[in-house]
Formats: C-alpha cells, structure tokens, sequence
C-alpha cells in the first residue's frame, strides 16, 4: 500500500514509481490539470493529475479536504518555478497514473494550516487538530525528548521502576483526586500527586538510582502552565551529594535540548539564593532574559511623609521597592492606568510612579502625583539607588513584602514582555537555599514550601522546634525563561529530624503514623542518604517548541476547567455505578450554592 512517507520523497526517486498514502491537504483545479498536495505524518506532497489518465482524472475530481487516498505515480523534478524550498519534498512531485479513495471525510470545521483557530475548537475537534502540521511538529518532539530522557538515565545507570496509581491520600500538597473502593466501603484511593514517598522507598530499598517518566495528578485551579494530569520526568539517587544532583541534571536538560532541537544552553547554569531571587525579581522563577531588577528601598524611604510608603516601612513584614524601565516616560496615561489596574489584581492598593524627564532637574524634571510628600534628598537617594537616567520611569510597590514582590514581580514581566525588553538567548538558572517553610496566615500555622521530606540546611534543624522560619532547606529548582521546569532536594533520611518536621508543621504522631506509618517504618529500616528531582516534560516540551501553553504539547488536554472536550468529561454516571461504589449524590440547595 505504500512505498514511502509523503513528506520524505525527494530528489533521490527521480524516475522512481512510489506508492505513498495519506490525507488530501488541498485540492486546486487548473486548467484542466488537477493539483492535490497529499499529507502524512512526514509531511506534504505535491501530486499531478494529467487529463491523459482520465480513471485518475474522474477519481481526483471527487476527491474532497481531509479525504484518505491512496496515489501511485512516477517521481519527477517539478517545473521551473514551482519549487518549495521549505519542504523535503519540495523539489519534486508525483505524475499520478492511478487514485484510490481509500475513505471520504465530513468537511472539516477548519484548514489544517488555518492559524486562527479558537482553543475551544481546537480542543473539541483534537483529532483533526492533532494532523496539523504544527502539532505533529510538537507531538513528534514530545516523543524525541522522552527517548532522550531514557537514553541519558540509562547511560547513567538509572533503574526505570514504576509506582502505583492508586495510593493514600495524604494531608500535604495540593488537593487529591480521591476513586472510591467498590470492596471497602466508605474508602478511597488517590491519584499520585508525585512518586515521591515511593521513590523514597526504593532509595531504602537498594535500587540506588530510579527514574520514571509517569503521569501524575493534582485537583488544583489551571494555568497555562498546569494541567489536572500531567507527565513528570521522575528521579531519585542515593549516595550523592545536592551539588553532584544537580550538575548531573543539568548535562541533562543540555543533553536533551541539544539533540531534539539544536539549542545550546550555557555551562554552568549560573545559581541565585530564593530570597535573592525575590528581593531582586518578586519571583521565584525569574525570567533572567529580562534585565529589569527591584530596588529595595525599605531603609531609604523610613522617614517620609508619603503615607504608602510610611505604612509599608512600619509593618513587620512591609517592603518598599522600586521597578525603574529604562526609556519607560514614553509611557501613556492610558498605559500606566492598564498596569495599575494590572497589579490590583495582584493585591496592591495602586502603583505610584515618578517619570524622569530630566534627571539633572530635580525641580521641574520630574513628574509625578507623589513628588509632594517626598523631599529632593529623599528623590535623589531613589534616583541614585535605582541607578535611573533621563527618559526612564520608576514604579514603586509598598505593602506587604509578599504582595509588594507578587506585583511589581509580575509587572516586571509583563513590561518587559510588551516592551521587547527579552533577550532571545536561553536563560536556564538554579534557585537555591530555599526556606523549610512558609506560613499560613489563615490556618496560622507553617507549611512546607516544598514537601515535608525535604532536609534542613546543615545546622537548620535547630530552628525547627523554636523558629521554623528561619530554618533554610537543602532544596534547589531549575527555571528556564521563567518557567520552573524541575525541583527537587536531598530528602529526610534520620527519622528523629523527620519526626522534628512533622512537629514543625503540627502534624501529631497519631496524624503522621496514620498517613506516614509506612515512611517511619521504612526510614527506621537503614535509610540511606538520598535525593532527586522531578522535571514537568509537559513545560520542557513547550520551551523547546517554543509555545505559550502546554497544552500544544500535549495530545488531548484538558481545558482550563478540568474539561476534555473531545470526549465530553467528566460526565454523569449511571445510578448503578455509584450503587456498586456505595456512593449517593448530594443535591445541591440554596444554601451550596
């Protein structure tokens, strides 16, 4: 039935007879003279149907978009002209002497190379938007940057084990998805979140080196960058220290992006502490392509009259920070009252700014709603500290330290976004020296920024009892162009500090036996020292295709509701279903809702 890929036939079957297969891509009719450019997963073709062979003639006239043929023909140089560079096949096409229909098609809601179509369409027609060429590109590279992963893992001595799918819920993380037990009544199973405590059990088990590249799933509210399910490069060792991990993983991620798409990423990646990176990009996954930095100027501002700025230096936790944008007094009104309105959503009260006209002219150079409360000194220390020249901007955010940097962090982004202020090298780093913990001010109590296995920093597991905050973890992510891609950390392997981070995060002995009885058991079993990561192939995927979502990478997402429009779920079940679950269905009244 076929003798080749239509996209690979090239100069080299000149003169050749083929028979190639695949899907009519378009159809064009000229002067008597019929033009069908037949696609398959290797690309398009270009096939010639002469009025000379007129059983091909009569059956290329019914042929339709996206209809199944079958073309046999002989190969020849396409004429003087026509030739399509772009294309493998683009130096030849097909004299066909004969056509079979091999199945016709509805027509299709949209043109296989139409560039404007909705999301919502995409995802509800997924088997046709999954043969155009642009995701065929992408699905084809997802399957390159698995066989990578596996190829490097191997070489490394990587043991590929894999870990259950129905586990126990546990008290950590995001929300599980829970699957009723049919035997025991009244119980559940959880979809994995991570492999994590499993991992850890084959570190003590003996496996040494484990991987998995394994769906895992988490109840939480979507992203461009999050999905309910989504595919996780798994990785765990014993025996090595953070720094050897860490180097391992990123000739890695070099090894991989190299070889699926030529892209060079530089050696080392370079490495910034979590709170330099917050103090300095409100983020922990900065976007180092953009060269715009905060300045702090909590200390600098401690005696002005501006109320903002005077409420924010006051709090305990109160930050003033600045966001200077070079050439940024070019800015409308309209333009600063969009950003403002942008970091309100965000939780800051408003966005005060001072454009700089003319540095060298305190007096008249400058303009701004604010210049009022603030004395000439006061703006010449800012100007000074944030290193501002004539024709920039500097946008100021004073709050809480966490709101200040969420904002100005995320405008920082979005400025540098619109403002064509990226650079277009690749910009991998490691975020390192992360806190234990964070605290909760609605349940006020501390959670773990990571997980509660993850090691103190050496010396920090005295701060555990008496001042979590302080303590600083042997945990480490990998950002790329602002997207964290991996994290990972050297685990708990001493079952007394273990229990010390339970305390810390006010889980009780009955609590941590019952959900974590088989992890005690097992770290008093002669647990080596052990560690790992776990990088999301969905987002490397999108960096090295170079998409916004990873949802072009993936073949049949879910929407940004948790909703898979293809097949129409989640869907209602039959009330026999959830007898045999023993499950009932609460109605919702007034009140639920």
């Amino acid at each position: 039935m076929r003798t080749n890929y239509c996209g690979l036939v090239n100069k080299k079957y000149l003169g050749s007879k083929v028979n190639v297969v695949g899907w009519v891509h378009r159809r064009r009719d000229h002067g008597g003279v019929i033009f069908i450019d037949i696609r398959d997963r290797e690309g398009i073709l270009q096939v010639v149907v002469d009025p000379d062979s007129a059983e091909a003639f009569d059956v290329a006239e019914q042929v339709r978009n996206e209809f199944v043929i079958q073309v046999t023909g002989l190969v020849r140089d396409r004429p003087d002209g026509t030739v399509n560079d772009s294309l493998i096949s683009g130096q030849v096409e097909v004299l066909v002497e004969k056509i079979i229909i091999l199945n016709s098609a509805d027509p299709p809601p949209f043109l296989m190379d139409d560039e404007k179509i909705t999301e919502s369409v995409r995802l509800e027609y997924r088997h046709l938007d999954l043969r155009r060429p642009e995701m065929q590109k992408n699905i084809r590279i997802r399957h390159k940057v698995g066989m990578l992963v596996r190829n490097f893992l191997n070489n490394e001595g990587f043991l590929d084990i894999e870990t259950p799918m129905l586990t126990k819920s546990t008290p950590e993380g995001a929300r599980d998805y829970l699957v009723p037990s049919r035997i025991h009544e009244g119980q559940f199973f959880a979809l994995p979140q991570s492999p994590q405590l499993f991992k850890q059990l084959l570190m003590i088990a003996g496996y040494d080196r484990y991987y998995q590249i394994v769906k895992c799933f988490r109840d939480e509210d979507l992203r461009a960058d999050r999905q309910p399910e989504f595919t996780q490069i798994d990785i765990e060792t014993s025996f090595l220290h953070s720094d050897e991990i860490m180097k391992m993983m990123e000739e890695m991620v070099r090894y991989v992006f190299d070889k699926s798409a030529d892209i060079k990423l530089p050696d080392p990646f370079p490495r910034i502490s979590f709170h330099d990176a917050m103090d300095k990009y409100g983020s922990d996954k900065p976007d180092m392509r953009i060269e715009l930095v905060l300045t702090e100027l909590t200390q600098a501002v401690k005696d002005v009259e501006f109320k903002v700025f005077r409420d924010a230096v006051n709090r305990k936790d109160g930050r003033v920070a600045a966001l200077r944008v070079p050439n940024g007094s070019q800015l409308t009104r309209r333009e600063i009252d969009d950003y403002t309105e942008f970091v309100k959503t965000l939780g800051a009260k408003g966005l005060a700014y001072i454009k700089i006209n003319d540095i060298d002219n305190i007096a008249e150079g400058l303009n701004s709603p604010i210049l009022k409360f603030i004395s000439d000194d006061i703006i010449r220390k800012i100007l000074h500290l944030t290193e501002a020249r004539s024709g920039d901007i500097i946008f100021f955010g004073a709050d809480k330290r966490k709101i200040v940097n969420d904002s100005l962090g995320a405008l920082r982004l979005k400025v540098g976004t619109e403002k064509k202020l990226l650079s277009k090298q690749w910009m991998p780093i490691w975020i390192v020296d992360f806190p234990m913990f964070e605290f909760n001010e609605d349940e006020k109590k501390w959670n773990s920024l990571h997980h509660p296995f993850t090691s103190p920093a050496e010396g920090d597991e005295a701060f555990l009892k008496d001042d979590p905050g302080k303590a600083l973890s042997k945990a480490y992510d990998m950002v790329i162009n602002g997207w964290e891609i991996g994290g990972g950390s050297i685990r708990i392997n001493d079952i007394k500090i273990q229990k010390k981070v339970f305390e810390a995060l006010d889980i009780s002995e009955t609590l941590a036996q019952e959900k974590f009885g088989f992890l005690i058991k097992a770290l008093n079993s002669g647990a080596p020292p052990h560690g790992g990561i776990a990088f999301g192939l969905d987002r490397i995927v999108a960096l090295i295709c170079q998409v916004d979502s990873i949802r072009d990478v993936i073949a049949f997402p879910k929407t940004q509701r948790a909703q898979d429009l293809l097949v129409d779920a989640p869907n209602l079940v039959e009330e026999k279903q959830l007898r045999e679950l023993n499950l009932k269905l609460r109605k919702k009244n007034k009140v639920d809702e």
